[in-house]
């Protein structure tokens, strides 16, 4: 169908090339990890090419009435996934950003006394972003923590289907043992095998020069195995589907608004890790069309979801999915639940509402979560319970401390003072060391004249030499 005018745009984007990171395969808990300077480019060079595509009036997609020169927050919003991988996703979304918002010399303001200020570094723009941490939104990453997730996990890797691949891919386990040191060769440990072939061949030089040919291309159909296993699965609903379940409300809230003529949002963009790929070509038919995609896609990835304003006759708005697999070549068209062409947006969103989990509650309800506490990656055992109850005393025991501190101070403070002397014993200190000077030497009246000193002035005391009217405490 040609189509006139492309009123807005839904990118889901990969982060950009890291060093080698580890995920549990239970659990999918992850290490630690960074961003590479290769990452930043690629991220970077994606944002170019989003630019070029969307925000460039010459290009037959570009998005109209979008500004181009200068980022307009009300039509940009941009959704950063801060989980597990976050610095390296947050990284790679503002490199990303960088691209497509490049300084400009008109970033610039003219002040009262008419002096003109353009922003840092040529006129570097500051696109505000989103976090979204799994503390408080599970939209960007609902399969951590998942109790029903995991559940799945452990059922796929006790399947007949499995085990019958891994002993298809135990030669291959085998021979690569002495190129990934330590780690465990199994089908079960697929994608930590590829991602540290795959890093280190990237980035080590020498490990470069001594890994057989075909080793990687190998590692990287067997963790696509693995990953499609976990990621995906037939039914629309279904758990393994939970990557692409929870980033559909985004992308459906977010055509909505692009649809709606009093909405200014044009572009959102979702910085997120590999997994909602997985599902979300899985659930809208796309890896069945193209089984080359049902996999990992490269670093630097993109799902573009345009939303295009029909020619007449039919002016209904339409859905276009274009996929850039990494960062060479230009998108390509592919066609979800079944078309082979583009699709009508309402019946996009009656085909894929269902599936979407639109909040944390829903969330728990379908991972199985009883407590929100877990929704923080907290295990509600027993263990837990006890350091929850130490805190809660260690807590209420400073509280009444206080108050209790407070409330004798302040009875202090309101306590009946007599006329006369009430001072009952002066401590003098000979530069450190405390002395209690008869009498005779330190008169008390004296003393009572003249009241405290400063207890860190070493000029109080000189010596065996006493000062009385300069009395260091009075008790």
């Amino acid at each position: 169908m040609l189509l006139s005018k492309v009123l807005g745009v839904v990118l889901i984007a990969r982060n950009g090339d890291r060093y080698n990171y580890y995920q549990d395969p239970f659990t999918y808990a992850g290490s630690e990890t960074e961003t590479t300077a290769l990452g930043e480019v690629e991220s970077n060079r994606l944002g170019s090419f989003i630019r070029s595509t969307y925000f460039d009036s010459r290009s037959p997609s570009y998005i109209e009435g979008i500004r181009s020169d200068l980022v307009d927050n009300n039509e940009v919003k941009v959704r950063v996934k801060a989980g597990v991988e976050g610095s390296v996703v947050f990284d790679s979304a503002i490199a990303l950003l960088q691209g497509l918002f490049p300084p400009n010399p008109n970033n610039k303001i003219v002040l009262a006394n008419e002096t003109t200020v353009v922003a840092p570094l040529g006129g570097y723009q500051y696109v505000p972003v989103e976090t979204v941490e799994p503390g408080n939104d599970r939209s960007l990453e609902s399969w951590t923590n998942c109790p029903k997730f995991e559940k799945h996990i452990k059922e796929f890797y006790s399947s007949d289907e499995f085990k019958a691949k891994a002993k298809e891919a135990a030669p291959f386990f085998s021979s690569v043992k002495d190129y990934v040191f330590g780690r465990p060769t199994t089908l079960e440990n697929a994608w930590n095998i590829y991602d540290y072939v795959n890093s280190e061949l990237t980035h080590n030089k020498t490990y470069a020069h001594r890994l057989p040919p075909t080793f990687l291309e190998q590692a990287r159909h067997w963790a696509n195995y693995h990953e499609t296993g976990v990621f995906a699965e037939e039914d629309t609903n279904g758990i393994a589907n939970i990557a692409g379940r929870t980033i559909l409300h985004t992308i459906l809230s977010s055509l909505e608004r692009i649809a709606f003529n009093g909405d200014p949002l044009q572009f959102m963009m979702i910085e997120t890790t590999y997994q909602p790929f997985i599902s979300f070509f899985q659930q809208t038919g796309v890896s069945k069309e193209h089984p080359e995609l049902a996999g990992i896609p490269d670093y630097a990835s993109a799902i573009a979801i345009e939303l295009r304003r029909g020619s007449p006759p039919d002016v209904r708005d339409f859905l276009r999915v274009k996929f850039r697999n990494g960062t060479t070549g230009d998108f390509e068209d592919v066609h979800v639940f079944g078309h082979h062409a583009d699709i009508p947006l309402t019946e996009f969103i009656y085909r894929a509402e269902n599936a979407a989990i639109t909040s944390n509650k829903q969330w728990m309800d379908v991972c199985g979560v009883k407590s929100s506490v877990d929704i923080l990656g907290f295990k509600t055992t027993t263990d837990n319970y006890f350091f929850y109850i130490l805190s809660c005393i260690a807590l209420a025991s400073v509280v009444f401390g206080a108050h209790f501190f407070f409330k004798n101070r302040r009875a202090e403070q309101r306590r009946l003072r007599l006329q006369g002397q009430e001072v009952s014993q002066v401590v003098y200190a000979d530069y450190g060391a405390i002395v209690r000077p008869s009498a005779a030497a330190a008169p008390t009246e004296d003393v009572h004249q003249y009241g405290a000193v400063n207890p860190y002035d070493d000029h109080a005391f000189v010596g065996e030499d006493y000062y009385p009217e300069r009395p260091l405490w009075i008790l």
